[in-house]
C-alpha cells in the first residue's frame, strides 16, 4: 500500500497502480531502460496492471516474468475500457499513469494520475486530465517509492 497525506488534498491510501504500456512505460514497443527494475520494486506494496490497445504486439513478451498483470484491450472505445478497468479496481484506491487521450477518462477519475511527457509525447487531454506531468516514467515512478515527491507536486 501507498499512503500520503497532501495538504489541502487529505489522505492518499492505494493498492493498485494502473499504467498504460506504449508511449509511457515504452517507446516503439520496446520497454524504456530502468523501468523493468522499478516495476519490480514497487509490485511489493502495490498491485501493478498494465493495460493497453499494445499497438506493436510487444506488451506480453517485454513484461514476462515482472509481478505485473497485463490486459490487452480490444479493438472498440480504449478510453472507456480503461475507465471502466479502473473502475472495477476502485477509484480512491487507484492511481494511474499514460500520455495518450485514450488514457485521459482514468487520469481524471482515479485518485492520484501522472501523465507522461516522454520519448513518444503526450496528448493535450491526457496532461489536462491529470494531476502531475512527468518528463520521464522512472520519476513518475520513483514518486510512489518516495512519498513526499507527491506531496511537494500536489500540496495546496
Amino acid at each position: 500500500m501507498f499512503t500520503a497525506t497532501i495538504p489541502g488534498t487529505g489522505d492518499v491510501s492505494l493498492t493498485h497502480l494502473v499504467l498504460d504500456y506504449n508511449g509511457t512505460l515504452a517507446k516503439d514497443g520496446a520497454l524504456l531502460p530502468g523501468v523493468a527494475e522499478r516495476l519490480a520494486a514497487l509490485a511489493v506494496s502495490l498491485t501493478v496492471h498494465v493495460i493497453t490497445a499494445d499497438t506493436f504486439g510487444t506488451v506480453r513478451a517485454a513484461l514476462a516474468g515482472l509481478p505485473v498483470t497485463v490486459t490487452v484491450l480490444p479493438p472498440g472505445p480504449e478510453d472507456a475500457a480503461k475507465l471502466a478497468f479502473v473502475q472495477s479496481l476502485g477509484l480512491s484506491a487507484t492511481a494511474c499513469v499514460g500520455n495518450g487521450r485514450n488514457d485521459r477518462l482514468m487520469l481524471r477519475a482515479c485518485a492520484v494520475g501522472l501523465a507522461i511527457l516522454g520519448p513518444e509525447g503526450a496528448c493535450l487531454d491526457a496532461v489536462l486530465a491529470a494531476d502531475a506531468v512527468f518528463a520521464d516514467i522512472r520519476d513518475a515512478l520513483d514518486v510512489f517509492a518516495h512519498p513526499a515527491r507527491l506531496v511537494a507536486t500536489l500540496r495546496t
